[in-house]
């Protein structure tokens, strides 16, 4: 597994990119593909058919995966 400068609950700034100044924590860290979830900085948008789980159907946001070089640790 390679090494990172982030872990999960670090406060990262977003340094590169479409999220370029956001800032948030780190959800969780994929090493091995260099990426990081970052809480409110890259926002996914998916609609989902109506079914038993989700009777309305509809939009549901997450948060999507930012290249580990994008971000820098505050602190």
């Amino acid at each position: 597994m390679k090494k990172t400068h982030v872990k999960k609950g670090d406060q990262v700034k977003v340094i590169a990119g479409k999220a370029k100044g956001k800032t948030g924590t780190v959800l969780s860290v994929d090493a091995a593909k260099g990426k990081v979830v970052v809480e409110g900085a890259r926002v996914m948008v998916k609609s989902t058919r109506k079914s038993e789980k989700n009777p309305d159907g509809g939009l549901i946001e997450s948060d999507g995966p930012v290249h580990i070089s994008n971000v820098k640790k505050l602190g």
